[in-house]
């Protein structure tokens, strides 16, 4: 795996490779993959970072605006209306009509997914300190865009364990409880193949992250 990975990030991070993904990333979307490396070579946690940190609307997600906005991710929201057609079976059995009979139209077939970073066919999340139910959503959203075509591969990045050590001795290990959003409860639905088909690159911020820990 390391191939794949610059050697300035990763000792700083956990790598978990679903489905192929980090070969993917590596060998056919470089560009993208170069950027997301770029964007984790330079994070850089303060410990008031940790102290003020609340949901993903705080300092630490801002950190990954300033650098991938930049270099043209977006966060992107889709919908979709199915259009279902009926076609009558012929003379013969197996055979149908060319032409359809009638047909009818599901609005919100697809509604409410969005994604906080993409770029080309590249998928980017982060869930810092959210409810742990927040990763069934965002795979829900990785899922439905690969099956639609939008992206061919994501990336999803949050906490490792061991930075439980570093709130422990702050004394705010109760804000970011066991049912917040951390690699364990992504690995979990990851092993559960809650993703679907969609490749998934799972990666945990580590204590090196940290200022002073490093």
């Amino acid at each position: 795996m390391n191939k794949y990975i610059d050697d300035n990030i990763y000792n700083k991070f956990e790598f978990y490779n679903y489905g192929h993904a980090l070969e993917i990333l590596s060998e056919c979307f470089p560009e993208e993959w170069n950027d997301i490396q770029e964007c984790l070579s330079h994070l850089q946690i303060k410990i008031e970072d940790l102290l003020s940190a609340g949901g993903n609307e705080t300092a630490i997600p801002k950190k990954f605006d300033e650098v991938l906005y930049p270099l043209g991710w977006r966060e992107i929201r889709i919908t979709g209306d199915l259009l279902v057609k009926m076609y009558p079976r012929g003379k013969s059995r197996g055979k149908f009509s060319k032409n359809a009979f009638d047909e009818k139209v599901i609005e919100g077939y697809i509604d409410g997914h969005n994604i906080d970073f993409i770029k080309g066919k590249v998928a980017f999340d982060l869930e810092w300190n959210s409810k742990d139910q927040t990763f069934d959503r965002d795979l829900l959203a990785m899922r439905t865009y690969f099956d639609c075509g939008l992206i061919e591969v994501g990336i999803i990045i949050t906490r490792a364990e061991e930075l439980n050590d570093i709130f422990s001795q702050l004394g705010i290990k109760s804000k970011y409880g066991a049912s917040t959003t951390w690699i364990g409860k992504l690995n979990y639905r990851l092993q559960s193949r809650r993703n679907g088909g969609c490749p998934v690159l799972a990666i945990g911020i580590k204590k090196a992250c940290v200022e002073g820990y490093n």
